[in-house]
């Protein structure tokens, strides 16, 4: 077995065949054009619309903004706190990694799918809950007369519950599957418990941990909704305040310097994250999970899983729980029952047919990102695929850190002429809730679709099967379960996205989170309690879906 791992080794990868080749840049042909069509226009479109005038670009207007003292000052906050929030998550996260990578106990699937819930929640939903638990009136300031609304530190909690799951799931599903023969070996050989780890266990965590902290980093720095109703006045971050310039001061300009800034910023970390998924995929040699996990033994293992447990039930629970005691509030679920009609003249419909709205938008966007990420994937499959195609699976990303307000806006100016005009179609939401949907669905298929042993495919090939029938024969039936929890994902996301839907959902066809921060936006008990209500069945169906997803997970299957 040496001698033939040996040999392949040093074979020099095959060359793939010119058809072959043909093939995969086919399959693009589609995304490309999405992508092309629905995400680089409309961001090139606002762009140009604040720097060019008379056919002149006005690139000295970049050095102006970064100058104005409050824009350094939003340039300053969003890097702080996505730096504290990274560490904090980092901290806080860490040890949950290792109870759910090492250790087997009762219950484990479940609270799996409890600690992932927040991390589809909408960003709305999550302030939301965290206004509920430490704002005006919320049960902090009832219990202790202790508000955070107005700190920093509310912002700072609510991004560690929002991405606890991304370090729980990112080191915690390659933790379960290092060998730990390795650090025992180092422990017969008289290192300590902590030398042990630090020299074996720690290096090969090490690109995991890293891919974690990008995405937890970038999650933070283009945070929204959580800021957005958190932050008040005197806390914004580069996409609170594009939304601010845009839909407040109207000043495209500065927005669109701003939207600049953040294009590079979030270029820069995907392509560091991009490098880090790939030291992953190559670095190790890993086990089954299923056998590393045990269960604790000794008092400190048991103490360790209690802190854990404790931490995630107060961190990510207590919020939720504090959300669905709010829209209770009112006796004979009143508010709930105020949804059924608009006393308060919010919408131009009852506040309920936001439900509705959203999972019909939903499913639509769902079916776009399983059609343009499935294709997307496919063509991704074979590791050798040249500069383009891998530059290609990194642009993907770009709509998770992209600032959804610029899509959002971009969509109104530049689909507004045909054959584009789509400001009035219905189709509009579900295109931008696409666009979201799509990185999941090809970070969760993508390693799936390569596990699959191309000799099969060859296989079928040889026997005179066409590309379509080895698809449907070979991997189809391999990756239909990766394919249901990438749509589980891609239905989560596009449910709770907010920043482009704000300004592209209808008064009359609202979706969940626009309609929770509309209630918000407005004085009055009713309104407050309504958005309570509103944020508790959204969460419930994020939830649902997430526990469907855990009974359908048999292994960490994708990324996510």
């Amino acid at each position: 077995m040496g001698v033939a791992r040996t040999e392949v080794r040093a074979e020099r990868p095959k060359a793939p065949a010119p058809g072959k080749s043909a093939a995969r840049l086919a399959l693009l042909v589609v995304p490309v054009v999405f992508f092309a069509l629905f995400f680089a226009y409309p961001v090139a479109a606002i762009v140009a619309r604040g720097l060019e005038a008379d056919g002149v670009w006005h690139f000295g207007r970049i050095t102006d903004v970064v100058a104005q003292p409050d824009i350094r000052h939003v340039l300053w906050f969003t890097t702080w706190q996505a730096f504290v929030s990274t560490a904090l998550t980092l901290l806080i996260a860490l040890p949950g990694a290792y109870v759910f990578a090492r250790f087997d106990f009762p219950g484990k699937q479940i609270l799996r799918a409890v600690v992932t819930v927040p991390f589809v929640l909408p960003t709305v939903v999550v302030g939301t809950a965290f206004l509920a638990l430490v704002g005006r009136g919320g049960l902090l300031d009832e219990l202790w007369g202790v508000r955070l609304d107005t700190t920093v530190w509310a912002i700072l909690l609510a991004h560690v519950f929002f991405n606890y799951a991304v370090v729980v799931r990112t080191v915690g599903g390659l933790w379960s599957q290092l060998d730990p023969r390795q650090e025992e070996a180092a422990r017969v050989l008289g290192a300590s418990r902590f030398a042990a780890w630090r020299k074996v266990t720690l290096p090969a965590l090490s690109p995991a941990v890293a891919a974690a902290a990008l995405m937890v980093f970038l999650f933070t720095f283009t945070s929204f909704g959580v800021v957005q109703i958190l932050g008040g006045p005197t806390f914004a971050t580069l996409e609170v305040e594009i939304y601010r310039q845009t839909s407040e001061i109207f000043d495209l300009p500065t927005a669109a310097v701003l939207t600049m800034i953040q294009f590079v910023a979030v270029g820069a970390i995907l392509a560091v994250h991009a490098w880090t998924v790939r030291r992953r995929e190559t670095a190790l040699r890993l086990v089954d999970a299923s056998v590393t996990a045990r269960r604790p033994r000794g008092a400190g293992q048991w103490t360790l899983l209690a802190a854990v447990l404790g931490t995630a039930g107060v961190l990510l629970v207590l919020p939720l729980a504090v959300l669905v005691q709010r829209s209770l509030d009112a006796p004979g679920l009143a508010y709930y029952k105020a949804l059924t009609d608009d006393e308060s003249g919010v919408f131009l419909v009852p506040p309920i047919e936001a439900v509705g709205n959203s999972l019909q938008y939903a499913c639509a966007a769902t079916a776009l990102a399983l059609l343009i990420g499935g294709l997307a994937a496919a063509a991704l499959t074979r590791r050798d695929t040249g500069r383009l195609v891998r530059g290609f699976d990194a642009l993907l990303m770009l709509p998770l850190g992209v600032s959804a307000v610029t899509v959002g806006f971009g969509f109104l100016i530049a689909l507004d002429e045909p054959p584009l005009d789509l400001r009035s179609s219905w189709i509009l939401v579900p295109l931008a809730q696409a666009l979201v949907g799509v990185p999941f669905v090809v970070r969760t298929m993508l390693p799936v679709l390569r596990a699959v042993d191309v000799r099969l495919r060859e296989a079928a090939a040889v026997l005179g099967a066409s590309p379509w029938r080895v698809w449907r024969e070979v991997d189809l039936p391999m990756v239909r379960r990766a394919l249901l929890i990438a749509a589980g994902f891609a239905f989560a996301v596009s449910l709770g996205e907010f920043g482009a839907t704000v300004f592209i959902a209808r008064p009359d066809n609202p979706t969940l989170p626009v309609a929770v921060a509309r209630l918000l936006g407005r004085a009055g008990e009713l309104n407050y309690g309504q958005a309570m209500a509103l944020s508790t069945i959204l969460m419930v169906v994020c939830a649902v879906a997430l526990l469907l997803l855990e009974r359908i997970r048999t292994d960490r299957t994708g990324e996510f």
